[in-house]
């Protein structure tokens, strides 16, 4: 079971109130010690659109100088967001050996948040594919599709026009793997089966990730419909931080505590600790002056 970590970047990059770096990187040294193997830790995206990650550099520069100890004897893995070349650029100069690109299945949502249709973000995406596997041949390429389900903007998505990106995400720019997101969190488990009966025609299984929302409190839900259908890996967020601005009501990512709690009760070991992951996200929660949401994280601190 793969369980990647995006609280440091996708949990954060929307909040308006600043994280200091020390809070972040105590952030992602935590989670490692929870035992988080998989973490996406910041994007190279312009400071004057994300402002809050404007840090990137620092923070990999940091944990690179002073790597974190996992409780296990393997390195953590470390990746992040990288928009464009000019992105990438940046990152490489940090070191970054695991990127994410992004995407989404509707035209409106794209040109609203990377101001490109669909088309023309696949065209960004082999530019810097290409560029990043000339610098890094071992290096891993993820790439999100958001709105897989559902836009904001132009409503249901029909599953074949997620799968199709899909498709030439895998046949035309080969990558990694690729995670599809329920950006605005309307999927139900039973449109789970039907977007992987379209998508598993084109990708393998096993390069597949779900990126699931609780903005309807639908996500583990979800997250039982995929691995009753073989799927092994997902995304979430400690504490259940972040998720989609332009969703009102947005109850954010799925909680990295109520995924390792549910995979945990049904007998599927993740190597979590999840009194030590509980507590992970408590100092940037502080500085946003949040208290947790998370059920899984609440019952665990009060326990």
């Amino acid at each position: 079971m793969r369980i990647v970590e995006v609280g440091p970047r996708d949990g954060l990059q929307n909040e308006s109130t600043p994280i200091p770096t020390d809070i972040k990187l105590r952030f992602i040294r935590d989670l490692v010690e929870a035992g988080l193997t998989e973490i996406e830790v910041s994007s190279f995206v312009s400071p004057k659109w994300v402002p809050q990650l404007a840090d990137a550099a620092e923070v990999f520069s940091e944990l690179a100088l002073s790597p974190p100890h996992p409780p296990i004897h393997s390195s953590p893995q470390f990746s992040a967001l990288v928009p464009n070349l000019k992105g990438l650029e940046r990152a490489l100069e940090c070191g970054v050996s695991r990127i994410a690109l992004f995407t989404a299945a509707s035209d409106a949502f794209t040109q609203k948040n990377i101001n490109m249709t669909v088309a023309q973000s696949l065209d960004v995406f082999r530019q810097v594919v290409e560029a990043f596997r000339g610098a890094r041949p071992d290096g891993h390429v993820r790439a999100y599709i958001s709105t897989a389900f559902e836009c904001p903007y132009a409503g249901r998505i029909e599953p074949k026009a997620t799968a199709n990106i899909a498709r030439a995400l895998e046949d035309d720019l080969a990558v990694d793997e690729i995670s599809l997101g329920d950006t605005i969190g309307a999927a139900v488990p039973s449109e789970v089966e039907i977007l992987h009966e379209h998508v598993a025609l084109y990708v393998p299984q096993a390069k597949v990730a779900w990126h699931f929302h609780d903005t309807r409190g639908t996500a583990i839900a979800n997250v039982a419909k995929a691995l009753e259908l073989g799927y092994k890996a997902f995304d979430s967020s400690a504490g259940g931080l972040g998720g989609c601005p332009y969703a009102p009501g947005a109850g954010g990512n799925l909680a990295t505590e109520d995924l390792v709690y549910f995979l945990e009760r049904s007998g599927i070991g993740t190597g979590i600790s999840l009194e030590k992951l509980a507590r992970a996200s408590l100092p940037a929660l502080e500085a946003l002056g949040r208290k947790p949401a998370s059920k899984a994280q609440v019952a665990t601190l009060a326990g």
